[in-house]
């Protein structure tokens, strides 16, 4: 056996609690696997992404020093929490109150020794904000005969977000780990610092919730038809595509060759309806009614002479788009560069253009453009 008292110095209690812990490692070590595929899988299921998930059995040096400090708070191994330990960090402090609420349903929580350091400053002072849980894994999520203690070890869980754990491991490189007492003005700016990325930690949970707040009013306008009222944006171009405006027209076209559609993302049209001055989704949808009887007309007749039997879903708008452009007075010059912008540049894209511009002359909604001038 392993003299630790030697080897670090300790008492025969805490060289006991080593000889403990070496002799119990395979099975510290199958803790820690069940612990980190348990989290993986809860993450998982429950759809929340993390920046980091880590797990770790204490090192023999590790240990070996907190014995050393504190070792006269322990008789046996089973007396420390932190033996296996795993770590949770999020981007948002919301993020950290949603995960802990799961862990309570899925752990055997330990509240006696669970600790929540977000609530443990003076008013006056910034510090290691952090949530730990000191838990048990229940038999109902994993038991097995060859280590029964895996359900009675206690593990400790912390929960942080990523600008605290930011600040804790600058903390405890600059602090803890050298064991040197801090010069009052150095500490003085490392309070400063906390208090920035505290402050910066709740700034960046607030802006998310407005973000989701505004989300959530753009769908509920979108829903209601009060296109007037919503800006054209990314976001709110994402939720107007949700309603399928294009369909009705797609489903006509392609009824033409009684061709078979195939899906692809009308997103980057977004740019080219910015291009054509369109800055609310009430001014794209009535777009879409006034000209989708003329964009079925140009699409008849390029289809009309040829055996197409696949057409890809972007055909409605783009064929909106061209329509639109060439009652504008737009020409070759202008189809091809919402073609390059689409499609990226390409010598193909104003032979592509001069052939609508063509087509287009044929149809009656060009001639009724002659007219109306």
């Amino acid at each position: 056996m392993e003299n630790f008292a030697d080897k670090y110095g300790l008492d025969a209690r805490s060289s006991m609690i080593m000889s403990q812990y070496v002799g119990m490692m395979p099975l510290f070590k199958r803790m820690e696997e069940v612990l980190s595929k348990e989290l993986e899988h809860f993450l998982a299921q429950n759809n929340i992404y993390v920046t980091a998930l880590e797990t770790r059995v204490k090192t023999e040096e590790s240990l070996a020093g907190k014995l050393d400090k504190k070792g006269f708070k322990y008789d046996t191994i089973f007396d420390l929490t932190d033996i296996v330990g795993a770590r949770v960090i999020t981007f948002y402090t919301d993020e950290v109150d949603k995960i802990a609420a799961m862990v309570d349903r899925i752990f055997e929580v330990d509240w006696v020794n669970s600790i929540d350091k977000r609530k443990m400053h003076q008013l006056d002072s910034f510090g290691y904000n952090s949530l730990h849980y000191i838990c048990r894994i229940p038999k109902k999520m994993f038991f097995d005969p060859q280590y029964p203690e895996i359900n009675e070890i206690r593990f400790e869980l912390q929960m942080r977000t990523a600008l605290q754990h930011v600040w804790a491991t600058i903390n405890h490189d600059i602090g803890y780990k050298t064991g040197i007492e801090i010069p009052v003005e150095h500490l003085r700016n490392i309070n400063r610092l906390a208090g920035m990325l505290e402050l910066a930690d709740e700034q960046f949970s607030a802006i998310r919730q407005e973000f989701n707040d505004y989300r959530r009013r753009v769908q509920e306008l979108v829903s209601s038809g009060n296109f007037n009222d919503v800006p054209l944006n990314g976001d709110t171009f994402r939720s107007y595509l949700e309603l399928r405006p294009f369909d009705k027209l797609l489903k006509k076209i392609a009824a033409v060759n009684q061709a078979e559609i195939h899906n692809s993302s009308v997103t980057p049209y977004l740019n080219v309806l910015f291009d054509l001055g369109f800055k609310t989704l009430g001014e794209v949808d009535r777009m879409i009614h006034e000209n989708s009887e003329d964009a079925y007309q140009l699409a008849t007749f390029q289809l009309a002479m040829t055996d197409l039997d696949i057409i890809s879903s972007t055909i409605a708008i783009q064929d909106l788009c061209e329509v639109y452009i060439l009652k504008h007075g737009g020409g070759v010059d202008a189809l091809t560069e919402m073609f390059d912008k689409v499609n990226g540049k390409s010598e193909g894209n104003s032979m592509r253009a001069e052939s609508v511009v063509n087509a287009a002359k044929q149809l009656s909604f060009m001639n009724r453009k002659k007219l109306e001038k």
